[in-house]
C-alpha cells in the first residue's frame, strides 16, 4: 500500500510544486485574516480548480470557520482539505457482472483515450476477465492502428473495419461477437474529432444507440478520457460529450505530466462525474483506480 501512496505522490509532483505548494505556504500558525481568503481564492483559481468550484470552497470554509470559531490558518488547512475531499467520490472497481459488460470510451484526439483503453484492457485481463476491443473510431487509420497495437500488446482480440466504415456497424458487430464468444468486457473506442463537433456528436449518439440495440442495457458504462494537462479546457470537452451521451464517469490521463490537477475538483462539482481511474505514468500498470485520499495528500503534503 505504501508503494501506491508513493506512486500517487510522485505522479502529483508537478501539481503540488507548481500550484498547490503555494497554497500550502499560506497555512501555519498565523491568524486567519481577510487577506488570507483573498490569497486562497486567487491561488485556487490559479491551480485550475475553476471559478465556480473555488467560490463554493471559499464560501463553505468561511461559514465553517465562523461556526467552529477557528482562528489559525493551520486549522483552515485541515478544513480546506476536508472540503476538497467532500467534492470527490471514492470509486470502487466497476462491476463487470454483465456478460458482456460494454464500456464506451469517449474523448478528443490526443487526450490519451486509446492508450487508456489499452491499459484498461490490461487491467481487466489481470483481474481474470476476457476482453474484446472495438475500433469504432473508423475515420482515423492511425486510431485503428494504435488500438491494434494495444490489442497485440495486451493479448486480447479486436474488431476492426476499413477506414471510413460506419462506426455503428463496427460497434454492432463487436458486441454480437463478444456475446457469441462469451467475452466478459467490451471496450469501444469512439471518434474524437472536435473540429467537426456536430458530426462527431451525431456519430457518438449513433454508437450509443446501436450498442443498446445489439445488447439491451448496453453500454453499461460511458466514460470520458480527459487530458489533465489541458485543465479547464478538458471540462468544456466533457460538457460537449455529456450532451451527446449519458456519461457516468471520467478517466484522468497524463496526471503525472500535469501541473493542473486542480481541475479534478471541478469534474464532480461542475459535471457531476465521478473520476474512476487516473493515469499515473507511462507503464501499462500505471492506470490506477482513483484514490481520493492519496490525491488530496499528494497535492498538499
Amino acid at each position: 500500500m505504501a508503494n501506491i501512496f508513493d506512486k500517487w505522490r510522485e505522479s502529483l509532483a508537478k501539481t503540488r510544486d507548481v500550484t498547490f505548494g503555494k497554497i500550502a505556504t499560506l497555512f501555519g500558525a498565523t491568524e486567519i485574516e481577510d487577506e488570507t481568503w483573498d490569497q486562497l481564492e486567487e491561488l485556487l483559481i490559479q491551480a485550475d480548480v475553476g471559478v465556480r468550484t473555488t467560490l463554493y470552497l471559499i464560501d463553505t470554509c468561511q461559514e465553517k470557520v465562523d461556526e467552529l470559531g477557528l482562528t489559525k490558518t493551520e486549522q483552515l488547512k485541515s478544513l480546506i482539505k476536508s472540503e476538497m475531499s467532500n467534492l470527490l467520490i471514492q470509486p470502487e472497481e466497476p462491476e463487470l457482472n454483465d456478460h458482456p459488460t460494454v464500456i464506451m470510451v469517449a474523448g478528443v484526439n490526443g487526450s490519451g483515450k486509446t492508450t487508456s483503453i489499452g491499459k484498461l484492457a490490461a487491467r481487466y485481463k489481470r483481474m481474470g476477465k476476457s476482453v474484446l476491443l472495438v475500433a469504432a473510431d473508423t475515420y482515423r487509420a492511425a486510431a485503428i492502428d494504435q488500438l491494434e497495437i494495444w490489442a497485440e500488446r495486451v493479448g486480447v482480440p479486436i474488431i476492426t473495419s476499413q477506414q471510413g466504415s460506419d462506426p455503428g456497424a463496427v460497434t454492432y458487430d463487436g458486441i454480437k461477437s463478444a456475446v457469441s464468444r462469451g467475452i466478459d468486457v467490451v471496450l469501444i473506442d469512439t471518434a474524437g474529432r472536435l473540429h467537426t463537433r456536430y458530426n462527431l456528436m451525431e456519430e457518438i449518439k449513433k454508437v450509443y444507440r446501436v450498442a443498446e440495440k445489439a445488447l439491451p442495457g448496453a453500454p453499461h458504462h460511458s466514460w470520458i478520457v480527459l487530458d489533465t494537462t489541458t485543465g479547464q479546457n478538458a471540462l468544456q470537452q466533457a460538457e460537449a460529450f455529456g450532451k451527446a451521451v449519458n456519461l457516468n464517469g471520467a478517466i484522468l490521463a497524463k496526471l503525472d505530466s500535469s501541473a493542473k490537477g486542480g481541475m479534478v475538483f471541478a469534474i464532480k462539482d461542475q459535471l457531476g462525474l465521478p473520476v474512476i481511474y487516473a493515469g499515473l505514468g507511462e507503464k501499462i500498470e500505471d492506470l490506477q483506480l482513483f484514490n481520493r485520499d492519496s490525491f488530496i495528500s499528494g497535492i498538499f503534503d
